[in-house]
């Protein structure tokens, strides 16, 4: 038994098969509708406002980064290969109807959620043209007896499959060479209960927050007399009915059911569905716009920015740098050097001040010229910019040529 079977074991779920990444719990039952009663899939998890922002923040930060094939020099240094072939398909034009953008927008929501990316690679001899993603939904993948990956799936009807040279796959959280582990499958009871609570506070807001009420007849009513009450009761009901006066008569008694949301603590659990789904995302929740618990996070947001930068989105960003220079890249591009990097420095891209402040460093420490400052700005070189240059304030005392 492997590591990820006796983890999936020691929570009560085990592989439909030893060849296919799909999951069951011990029941066999598929997993796709919670406790809570909601059933759980990409499209209805994406419809909660958590889910949505912390699914998107992070894809839409990843995807936003320059995605770059560098090439080592002997000296340390990491140059920008613009002339490989790879680089053009991941840093600008993967196939015929993506940007770089749309292509890494696709792989890293389907990593946040499903756990997994997938695209379908073509090769020309021994170089990458084209990436087209496919939808983790439609994929499986097995071992086959020889020990090569095999994956199989369907695109407008049609089925496809191919060997691990022909698909690029990004593996999650887990590690398991057939897949990750899916975010939706093991965040299944949060999200469940999350879009249970919408739903609930959504009844209620259209029942203008009366969630019930009771109307009493002395008597059985006749078939007329129950189809005039069902009129009734539509012409009461709903948020722009609240607070007109009801008529009661032949009898009727009416007795509403008062019971407030915060009694029912819809409230405080639709704020605690937040924080739960934030965790599983590894989002600080400020930066989807819930303040959270004040003792929770760093009080600053830039703490929080920064915390999320380097804990959160690091191990992301090695997962689909390495995935990119293991199945993508040749032994002999690899041995001369070649890789591929995810310039985070595009992250200072929005902040002026953290990005001259960061310059302003880098060259009073000699670690830049003014002209790679320049060249990172888009801006031309100026006449003595290239050389490196520091500070002489730190000196020793006996070399002022003073006693």
């Amino acid at each position: 038994m492997t590591l990820i079977s006796k983890v999936l074991a020691s929570v009560g779920l085990q592989r439909k098969s030893d060849s296919v990444v799909k999951w069951t719990d011990e029941r066999g039952m598929d997993g796709n509708v919670g406790a809570a009663g909601e059933h759980v899939s990409a499209h209805s998890s994406l419809g909660h406002s958590a889910v949505w922002g912390c699914a998107n923040l992070i894809s839409g930060t990843l995807s936003s980064l320059p995605f770059e094939v560098v090439r080592h020099t002997e000296d340390g240094v990491a140059e920008v290969a613009s002339t490989h072939p790879l680089h053009q398909v991941i840093y600008e034009s993967p196939n015929y109807d993506q940007t770089a953008l749309d292509f890494w927008d696709f792989m890293n929501l389907s990593l946040e959620l499903w756990g997994n990316a997938y695209a379908s690679v073509k090769w020309r001899g021994d170089k990458v043209v084209a990436l087209y993603p496919v939808n983790p939904d439609l994929m499986s993948v097995r071992r086959r007896e020889d020990g090569r990956l095999e994956y199989r799936w369907t695109d407008d009807g049609k089925p496809f499959n191919g060997l691990d040279r022909d698909v690029f796959h990004v593996r999650g959280p887990g590690g398991s060479p057939l897949g990750g582990m899916s975010t939706l499958r093991y965040g299944m009871q949060a999200f469940s209960s999350a879009l249970a609570a919408d739903r609930t506070a959504a009844g209620m807001f259209r029942n203008g927050l009366r969630p019930s009420a009771l109307i009493k007849f002395k008597e059985w009513l006749t078939p007329e007399q129950r189809a005039t009450t069902e009129r009734l009761v539509e012409k009461y009901v709903g948020a722009a009915n609240s607070g007109k006066p009801f008529i009661a008569e032949g009898g009727m008694e009416y007795d509403q059911v008062s019971i407030s949301p915060e009694d029912a603590q819809l409230l405080e659990t639709r704020l605690y569905s937040v924080e739960e789904i934030c965790r599983f995302f590894q989002v600080p929740p400020v930066l989807i716009g819930h303040a959270g618990a004040s003792t929770a996070w760093p009080t600053s947001v830039d703490q929080q920015v920064l915390m999320f930068t380097k804990f959160y989105l690091r191990r992301r960003v090695k997962r689909i740098e390495q995935a990119v220079r293991k199945q993508l890249l040749t032994p002999s591009d690899r041995a001369a050097g070649i890789s591929a990097r995810i310039n985070m420095d595009g992250l200072l891209r929005g902040d002026s001040e953290s990005r001259a402040s960061y310059y302003e460093t880098m060259i009073r420490l000699g670690g830049m010229t003014i002209n790679e400052c320049r060249k990172l700005e888009g801006r031309k070189p100026v006449e003595g910019g290239d050389v490196v240059r520091v500070q002489m304030q730190n000196i020793p005392l006996s070399e002022t040529g003073e006693s």
